[in-house]
């Protein structure tokens, strides 16, 4: 609240006018700015009137805006997508044994999946999942698969470690992530990966569809256009060589080769409204 009250003055504010905006006791506002002045947040101006934003709120400001620049611009290429292959749009990054959706924008149909950015889905169900997890180095995946629960969702779910890690081993060779009716039945979905300039991998960019509209084959022909977004939000990142990313180790050698995979076994369940 002393961080908002702050920020939106516009001219010191003195403790006695703190206390009055923010209805704390004197006490309690006394313990709160002297914490947050100690950390750069809030600072006494020059004439010691008053607080005013600190040092460290400035650069977190600056940091703030500097971030959603490029987050707006991915919204974009996300936005482009959608409108130009006619199907919902997601960019998500591994997250232990799920997928968070990191953005999305939902097709204009009255058949649709309602999902909200931050939603989950089981990384060995999904599109995004399966291909991040099989871009991985070896015993990185190794290890992933060792952990991760293969809950069954429909029928079409793989659920066998073997038959997971052949199906991961085929994405690889393509770089095309597929799930067909194995997260929610009816529901179809390709993904790529997106890579920063250095190469690293930074999570992947998927099309889904209701199968109704759309079987695998079709969506597969939209793998061009889903390249070229893939490619263009990539250069929206700028990563230190150094940095990996959490959802896949750079692996700049796997999966360069753009080409649509035989389709896996699978299925799909689906909250469709």
């Amino acid at each position: 609240m002393i961080l908002e009250l702050v920020s939106a003055a516009h001219e010191p504010l003195s403790m006695a006018e703190l206390v009055r905006r923010s209805g704390l006791t004197k006490p309690t506002a006394h313990r709160i700015t002297a914490a947050l002045a100690e950390m750069g947040l809030i600072e006494r101006d020059h004439w010691k009137r008053g607080y005013i934003e600190g040092p460290r709120l400035i650069k977190l400001a600056l940091d703030t805006l500097a971030a959603a620049a490029p987050r707006a611009l991915r919204h974009s290429i996300l936005q482009a997508l959608s409108q130009d292959v006619g199907e919902t749009c997601n960019f998500g990054v591994l997250s232990g044994s799920e997928v968070v959706y990191l953005d999305r924008v939902e097709a204009k149909w009255p058949l649709g999946l309602r999902f909200e950015a931050g939603s989950r889905v089981p990384s060995h169900a999904s599109a995004i999942g399966k291909l991040l997890l099989a871009l991985q180095e070896p015993n990185r995946r190794a290890e992933t698969l060792a952990a991760l629960p293969l809950v069954r969702y429909t029928g079409r779910t793989l659920t066998d470690h073997a038959r997971l890690n052949r199906a991961l081993d085929k994405i690889r060779e393509t770089a095309i992530g597929t799930d067909e009716q194995e997260f929610i039945e009816g529901v179809v979905c390709i993904a790529m990966p997106v890579r920063s300039e250095s190469g690293d991998i930074v999570g992947a960019i998927a099309i889904s569809a209701p199968h109704a509209r759309r079987g695998l084959d079709e969506l597969l022909s939209f793998a061009p256009a889903l390249g070229d977004a893939a490619e263009r939000m990539g250069a929206t990142f700028r990563l230190d060589p150094e940095t990996r990313s959490p959802s896949a180790p750079s692996d700049r050698g796997a999966g360069r080769r753009a080409t649509a995979p035989r389709r896996p076994t699978a299925r799909v369940p689906a909250r469709a409204t």
